[in-house]
């Protein structure tokens, strides 16, 4: 059972509140609000994971780009030139999923489910990279 502590911001009379603390079973999520913050929640595990796969992979290029003559060095470099190509990827193609909803409740469900989605995607991938190299 996933179980998690969302902030919420509480509106009244027409005015953003301060946000709360909510506790929120995400297996059992059941109002729109509940659902975007569990999206929101598992996005911001996978790019926790992608963070640290992204440092282990940039380590091992580090490590190939010591072992080069300085003309052939450039695994570092590449590899976050690739990452960043990937992030404006990622977010150009959640954005154009949440347009299946755009302006509804749901489109930060679909938004944040997408970016979930191909994180944990690309995390693996430079995982793979990383455990590859360091053989």
């Amino acid at each position: 059972m996933r179980i998690m502590t969302v902030m919420a911001v509480v509106f009244g009379a027409g005015f953003a509140g301060a946000a709360q603390a909510q506790t929120v079973d995400c297996d059992n999520a059941i109002t729109q609000m509940e659902m975007n913050a569990c999206a929101a929640s598992a996005f911001n595990a996978a790019d926790k994971d992608l963070n640290a796969a992204y440092a282990r992979a940039r380590s091992a290029m580090r490590r190939i780009d010591g072992e080069l003559s300085a003309s052939q060095a450039g695994a570092e470099t590449a590899l976050r030139d690739a990452q960043r190509a990937w992030i404006t990827f990622r977010d150009n193609a959640c954005l154009a999923e949440g347009f299946q909803m755009r302006g509804g409740s749901a489109e930060p469900l679909l938004v944040f489910g997408c970016k979930a989605r191909l994180t944990e995607q690309r995390a693996q991938d430079l995982w793979t990279l990383a455990a590859g190299i360091e053989g």
